[in-house]
């Protein structure tokens, strides 16, 4: 059985899929909020005279803050595997991957690549960049680094396991048909990153950039029979932006090592990213794990 078709072992009736949808809504929508909003509450504040994350930061704290938007995505990690084993009868690991075990070589392989190939991008800007300015405090940092350790994997799995599997197992069943598996998850990953600070600075046009990485997720995962490729680079990638470098203007606000003022663009890392580095990794796997059969991508 191929990842895609692991949703077949388990039951897929409309009540299943709704409970679990409703699930999830309220997890990320309502229970994970809560913790904020009492937060804010017993604070004095109110949360409608709070207008940016910046103004947020600067009350609770960055730490504190970070703790918060990473909450919602716990909830519904947690979410997930209750509708999975009690609505849909099958089993959490028929989400991550179609072998008998999840196979942890391949997560910390793509995981330490990425993680390189992230500092080598970092180590350029920081000799080339005037804005890029140090921004180590002991106490904050090391703080931040539990949080991100701990809890930005449990994030980054919660939205892998939506998109590219939940989703894409569910649209599979439906449409028969690996394009369009896909094009519409790679579609709902970049929506769900519409209201990203990131946007309101760069503009939409950065959806771009979300819609073709979860494109090259979905890739990974369907030639791979598995998430744990698609896993092990979303953790990388999330875990470096929050302890190596941030900005005022991204959706975390962190006491990383650096901080940079510089002003906000897409910047040259970005289109070497979409244009030549995730095609290369494409490629180095594709040699490394023996994929086949790539004319099964193409549309039908």
């Amino acid at each position: 059985m191929s990842f895609l078709t692991q949703s077949n072992s388990g039951r897929n009736d409309f009540t299943s899929y709704a409970l679990t949808i409703c699930l999830v809504l309220l997890s990320y929508g309502f229970l994970g909020s809560l913790p904020l909003l009492i937060d804010l509450k017993l604070a004095g504040i109110d949360l409608k005279e709070m207008r940016s994350l910046q103004e947020m930061a600067r009350i609770l704290g960055k730490n504190r803050l970070l703790l918060h938007l990473l909450l919602p995505f716990v909830f519904t990690f947690f979410s997930i595997i209750i509708s999975i084993k009690y609505f849909h009868r099958r089993t959490f690991s028929s989400l991550l991957t179609a072998s008998k075990n999840f196979r942890w070589k391949r997560f910390f392989t793509v995981f330490s690549i990425w993680w390189v190939i992230l500092t080598i991008f970092l180590i350029i800007s920081f000799f080339s960049v005037e804005e890029l300015k140090w921004n180590f405090n002991p106490q904050k940092f090391f703080i931040l680094v539990l949080i991100s350790v701990l809890i930005i994997p449990i994030q980054t799995t919660a939205e892998e396991i939506l998109f590219r599997g939940y989703l894409a197992q569910s649209i599979f069943r439906k449409t028969g048909s690996i394009f369009h598996t896909i094009i519409t998850t790679s579609l709902f990953f970049a929506l769900m990153h519409a209201f990203n600070p990131e946007v309101a600075t760069l503009g939409y046009g950065i959806l771009i950039y979300y819609f073709l990485t979860g494109a090259f997720l979905a890739i990974m995962t369907i030639m791979d029979d598995g998430m744990e490729l698609s896993l092990g680079y979303h953790a990388a990638n999330n875990v470096f932006t929050a302890i190596m470098i941030t900005n005022n203007w991204q959706a975390f606000q962190t006491d990383a090592l650096l901080i940079d003022s510089s002003k906000p663009s897409f910047g040259l890392d970005a289109i070497l990213t979409l244009l030549l580095i995730q095609p290369l990794l494409l490629f180095l796997f594709s040699r490394m794990y023996k994929w086949e059969n790539w004319k099964k991508l193409l549309p039908k």
